[in-house]
C-alpha cells in the first residue's frame, strides 16, 4: 500500500463543476468579464511534418485547409490559430469522453480564473450522464437555486441573447457549456431543461450574481448533542476551513455525534478527499483504489490518527454528490465507519489530470479510473445508501438529517 503522494494526487476529481471546487469536475459558470471572443488568438507555428512513428495519411487534412486557403470567399474568417486549434479539440473530442477535453486559450484563461476564486455566474454544478449534459447540483443559495433548477436536471439548451447564443447541449464539451452559460453579473442566461416526471421541457431564466460559496459550514443539533458538518466543495482552501470546523467541534464537550453532509457535493481534489478520510478512518485502512491504463492499481491508505476517528459518524447522500464526494462517502461505508444515508450517488467514477501544454493552452485528460476500497466502480451507478431516504420538497423539515439525527441519537 503507498501513502498519498500529493504530487500526484493533485488531480481533479471533478465532475467539473462549475467552481473548480472540482469540482470537476467538474468550474463555476462566471468568471467576471468574460465574452466569447473568436479575435486575439496567438500566433501558432504551422508545420507539414509528419511524425516519423505514425503510419498516418495527413493529405486530406491538407487538401482541405488549402482548399478553403484557396477558395472560400470570406478569407477574413481564416484564423489560422483557430483552425489549429479546433483541429485539435477535433481531435480529443473523437475520443468520446466528456471529461477529456482540450483548452483553447480563451478556455484555460477560464480555468485559470476560476482557480483564483473571483467568480460571477449562476452557481451551479455541472456533468454528464452518458453523453447528456447534467446538472450534479446548484450550490445553495445561488441564482440557480433560486430559479428552481433541481439536481438532477438534464441542460439540453442554452440561451443567451447578449452572446447570441441560441444552441442545443447535443455533443458540447464541458469547457464550451462552461462558455455558453458564464457571464457578468446581471446579465441573463436561459436554460432547457429536462427534469424525471416531466413531459415538457423546462425553461429557467437565471439572473448571473456574484458566486462566493464556502467549503465547510457547521451547525449543531439536539442541544449542541449532534455537530452538522456541511461539506459543500474539495477546493484548494477547503483544508483551511475544514481544520477550523473540525477543531470548532473538538472543542464543544457536548458533541456526541457528527452527520457529515455531502448532499450536492460535485467533489474537486482527490488528494483533499483523502485528506479528508483520514480525519475518519483508522490507520492503514484502503480510502480509494486508483486504477490506471495499464490496469496497475494504487491504493491511497490512512497515514494519520483521525482527529473524529471515534465520534459516532453518519453521511448524508444524494444524486448531487459526485466523484470525491463519492470517494469519501465509500471509505467510510466500506471500512464500515459511519452509515451512509439518503440517495444514490452521481456516479462519477473518473480521475482528471490537468496538463498545461503551451503558455495559453491546456488539457484536461481522463487518466484512470477510482474504485472504493471494495473494489466497486461506481461511474454510472453511483453509490447505494445503507439507509435510503428522499427528502420531500413539499414539507419544510429536512426528512434526510432527521433520519441521520436519528441513527446517532439512537
Amino acid at each position: 500500500m503507498s501513502k498519498i503522494r500529493l504530487q500526484r494526487a493533485r488531480y481533479l476529481i471533478l465532475s467539473l463543476f462549475i467552481v473548480v471546487i472540482s469540482f470537476s469536475a467538474g468550474y463555476l459558470f462566471g468568471v467576471k468579464g468574460y465574452r466569447i471572443r473568436n479575435q486575439g488568438l496567438p500566433r501558432v507555428a504551422i508545420t507539414r511534418e509528419i511524425p516519423p512513428d505514425k503510419n498516418l495519411d495527413f493529405g486530406l487534412f491538407w487538401q482541405v485547409w488549402d482548399t478553403l486557403e484557396a477558395e472560400y470567399f470570406d478569407k477574413t474568417k481564416l484564423n489560422s490559430a483557430a483552425m489549429v486549434y479546433g483541429a485539435i479539440k477535433g481531435m480529443v473530442d473523437a475520443v468520446g469522453d466528456p471529461y477529456t477535453s482540450f483548452l483553447p486559450p480563451e478556455e484555460n484563461k477560464i480555468i485559470e480564473e476560476d482557480l483564483s476564486g473571483n467568480f460571477e455566474g449562476v452557481g451551479i454544478q455541472i456533468g454528464f450522464r452518458g453523453t447528456q449534459l447534467a446538472v450534479i447540483a446548484p450550490l445553495p443559495g445561488t441564482p440557480a437555486e433560486k430559479a428552481g433548477i433541481k439536481a438532477g436536471d438534464y441542460i439540453i439548451g442554452i440561451i443567451d441573447k447578449e452572446k447570441d447564443i441560441d444552441r442545443s447541449t447535443a455533443g458540447i464539451s464541458l469547457p464550451e457549456a462552461v462558455q455558453a452559460i458564464r457571464g457578468q453579473k446581471g446579465t441573463k442566461v436561459t436554460l432547457i431543461l429536462l427534469r424525471n416526471g416531466s413531459d415538457e421541457p423546462i425553461e429557467a431564466e437565471v439572473v448571473r450574481e456574484a458566486i462566493d460559496v464556502p467549503s465547510v459550514v457547521v451547525t449543531y443539533e439536539k442541544e449542541g448533542k449532534i455537530a452538522h458538518l456541511k461539506l459543500l466543495k474539495f477546493a484548494g482552501e477547503t483544508r483551511e476551513e475544514w481544520n477550523k470546523a473540525v477543531s470548532e467541534i473538538m472543542g464543544k464537550s457536548s458533541v456526541k455525534g457528527i452527520v457529515l453532509d455531502l448532499r450536492n457535493n460535485p467533489g474537486g481534489f482527490l488528494d483533499t478527499a483523502v485528506d479528508i478520510a483520514n480525519e475518519f478512518v483508522e490507520t492503514g485502512k484502503i480510502i480509494v483504489i486508483e486504477e490506471n491504463a495499464q490496469g496497475q492499481k494504487n491504493e491511497f491508505t490512512a497515514v494519520r490518527f483521525g482527529k473524529l476517528e471515534k465520534t459516532p459518524l453518519v453521511v448524508l447522500v444524494n444524486k448531487g454528490s459526485a466523484s470525491a464526494s463519492e470517494i469519501l462517502a465509500g471509505a467510510i461505508k466500506d471500512n464500515q465507519r459511519g452509515k451512509i444515508v439518503g440517495e444514490a450517488t452521481f456516479g462519477k467514477g473518473t480521475i482528471q489530470e490537468p496538463k498545461q501544454l503551451t503558455a495559453s493552452t491546456g488539457l484536461h485528460i481522463t487518466v484512470a479510473r477510482w474504485l472504493t476500497p471494495s473494489g466497486f466502480w461506481v461511474n454510472e451507478k453511483g453509490l447505494e445508501p445503507d439507509v435510503k431516504i428522499e427528502d420531500n420538497a413539499d414539507t419544510p423539515e429536512d426528512e434526510q438529517l432527521l433520519k441521520a439525527i436519528e441513527l446517532l441519537i439512537d
